[in-house]
C-alpha cells in the first residue's frame, strides 16, 4: 500500500502487469464477495487494474458474467492478457470506462466491484462512481469497494496516514477517502451502506446496496 510504484512489470516485455499485493489480498476479498454477489447476472468491475483480481474472482463465480474495465490503455492490455490465459469463459473483453463520465458504455449491471481506485483518482471519479452505480444498478444490487479508508470514529492506522500523505504529495487531488463522504455520495445516489468488513493490512471492504 505504501509503495510509490503501483505495478511491477515483468522483465521480458509481456503485456501483463503484476501488482504484488493482489496475491496477498485476493482470497480475503473473495471471502466477502461470496456473501455479497449474486450467483448469476453481470458484474461490472470498475478499474480492473492488472486483471489479476478479475481472473481469480471470475473463476470462483462461473455463473456471473464479468465485465472488466479500466481508463488506462496499458491496463486494458494487461486485463486482456490475463483473461486470455485463463480457462474462464465468463469474462468479457475489457471496456475503457472513465468512471467520472456522465454516461458509461454499460447500461445495466447486477453488481459493481471497485478495488483500490478512489484514493488514486480525483474526487470527481468517486462522485462519478456512485452516480454510475445509482444509474445502472437495480434494487438491492451491491456496489463493493476495497481499499484503505478513513473512518471518523475509528483510529486511522499510521501506515494509512503515511500513505495518504504520500498520495497527496504525488497528486493533490488524490488521498485516502473518508467513509462518511462516501456514505453521503451513496445517499445522494440512492444507495445505502450494508456492510463494513475489516481486511488485512488496514484495508476495508465496504458494501452499499441500491435502495
Amino acid at each position: 500500500m505504501t509503495s510509490s510504484t503501483p505495478f511491477v512489470f515483468d522483465d521480458v516485455g509481456e503485456a501483463k502487469r503484476y501488482a504484488p499485493a493482489t496475491e496477498r489480498n485476493r482470497d480475503a476479498i473473495l471471502g466477502v464477495l461470496r456473501d455479497e454477489l449474486p450467483l448469476c447476472g453481470t458484474l461490472l468491475e470498475i478499474a480492473s487494474g492488472t486483471g489479476e483480481h478479475l481472473v481469480h474472482f471470475a473463476a470462483a463465480f462461473p455463473g456471473l458474467t464479468w465485465q472488466p474495465s479500466d481508463y488506462d490503455d496499458a491496463g486494458l492490455v494487461s486485463i486482456a492478457a490475463w483473461s486470455a490465459e485463463t480457462e474462464c469463459t465468463n469474462i468479457l473483453p475489457p471496456l475503457k470506462i472513465d468512471a467520472a463520465a456522465a454516461i458509461w458504455p454499460v447500461a445495466h449491471a447486477d453488481a459493481i466491484l471497485c478495488c483500490n481506485m478512489v484514493h488514486i483518482a480525483p474526487w470527481a471519479v468517486a462522485i462519478g462512481l456512485f452516480e454510475g452505480a445509482g444509474r445502472i444498478l437495480p434494487a438491492d444490487a451491491p456496489l463493493i469497494l476495497y481499499g484503505p479508508f478513513i473512518e471518523v470514529d475509528v483510529e486511522t492506522a499510521p501506515s494509512n496516514i503515511a500513505f495518504d500523505e504520500s498520495l497527496k504529495a504525488r497528486n493533490a487531488e488524490w488521498g485516502v477517502r473518508s467513509t462518511d463522504a462516501l456514505d453521503e455520495l451513496a445517499r445522494t445516489n440512492g444507495l445505502g451502506r450494508a456492510r463494513r468488513v475489516a481486511m488485512p493490512a488496514n484495508n476495508l471492504v465496504l458494501v452499499w446496496r441500491r435502495i
